[in-house]
């Protein structure tokens, strides 16, 4: 029996999953819940991302990787085997997988996540740098001598790279990406307000008030938390312009990110790139105001990818068609074969 191929993009903040022909079948928040006493695993994904911030003490809920790679490789097994459970229907029958990763992460690195994912139950695993997957998801044509560009923002990491010839050409990766922001916007509210707020407080100011091209200051969004001072609830306005301050520093670094790439692309391929506008990729794209701030200061047209959020994914599952392809001259992937 023909086993279907899955692919995985294995986020720091969201894991998204595709199903030979389905596409994408699971997209879901990269979190486990366990129990410290029994060490029992009791929720993954949705369910125990909304444990977060509301469990007793002796319930532990955790992001397993952090900042584009493992940081806990048995949690990560576990993780990874209920959501490959949940994909096949609760009987796990041995498939290939395609799982991306940050394009600069070491080959020790890349070997913890191939142990990951054939811990978890599959035959066979190939790692492909989330660039190459990302313009694979995107449509396209990367096979040419023609070069493109992509701004890959996720949770953990944003990844930069000009792709020609089916291989990167250069790459850059900062840790400026959507927790970082998060984590930027709770710091903001901590040290002007003195309001504490939890990061799914903070995502949800990120999503509804975001304007990075035009921020105004009469457009405001009421955020709760607690006072410092008082140790209560308690509530506060806070406007576009404000939360551009709070997200300045790791949008700049993201900026600088881009910049350090161009400067040192071929000037043949940052030619093709003025053509061809920079693909803005992953969940942190969908930021308001991103691609007319990009344009505005780069002078380089911005194209948002359809379905940005899973377009690393669908890469992945894309991957499989072009498989002998990918293992003859594909620079950025790395086989891994187990018997």
């Amino acid at each position: 029996m023909n086993t279907p191929d899955i692919g995985i993009d294995l986020g720091t903040a969201n894991i998204v999953m595709t199903y030979g022909k389905k596409g994408v079948v699971l997209s879901e928040p990269s979190v486990i819940a366990y129990n410290t006493c029994t060490q029992r695993i009791l929720a993954v994904g949705k369910e125990a991302y909304q444990m977060i911030g509301k469990t007793p003490a002796y319930i532990d809920v955790v992001h397993p990787l952090s900042e584009g790679v493992i940081s806990d490789d048995l949690l990560t097994q576990c993780m990874i085997r209920e959501f490959l459970m949940k994909v096949c229907g609760g009987q796990l029958i041995k498939p290939r997988i395609i799982i991306c990763v940050p394009a600069f992460i070491t080959e020790l690195e890349k070997r913890a996540v191939g142990d990951a994912v054939m811990s978890a139950g599959c035959r066979k695993a190939y790692l492909i740098d989330e660039p190459i997957a990302a313009m694979l998801g995107a449509g396209i044509n990367i096979g040419k001598a023609r070069g493109h560009m992509v701004v890959d923002i996720g949770g953990g990491t944003t990844d930069v790279a000009i792709v020609s010839m089916n291989g990167i050409v250069t790459s850059h990766s900062v840790k400026s990406a959507g927790n970082q922001i998060d984590r930027a916007i709770m710091k903001y509210m901590q040290d002007r307000y003195k309001l504490l707020i939890g990061e799914q407080t903070a995502e949800q100011i990120k999503i509804g008030l975001t304007n990075l091209y035009d921020p105004r200051d009469d457009v405001t969004m009421t955020v709760k938390g607690r006072s410092i001072m008082r140790g209560l609830p308690d509530q506060v306005e806070i406007n576009e312009m404000e939360l551009f301050d709070a997200m300045e520093d790791e949008i700049f670094a993201i900026m600088e990110a881009i910049k350090k790439v161009l400067e040192e692309t071929p000037p043949e391929l940052v030619g093709d790139i003025h053509d061809n506008g920079i693909l803005l990729t992953g969940g942190g794209s969908l930021l308001g105001g991103l691609r007319e701030l990009i344009r505005r200061t780069l002078n380089v047209n911005c194209i948002l990818a359809k379905d940005a959020v899973h377009c690393v994914a669908k890469g992945t599952g894309l991957a499989f068609q072009k498989i002998n392809h990918l293992l003859d001259g594909f620079e950025g992937v790395t086989v891994y074969k187990y018997r």
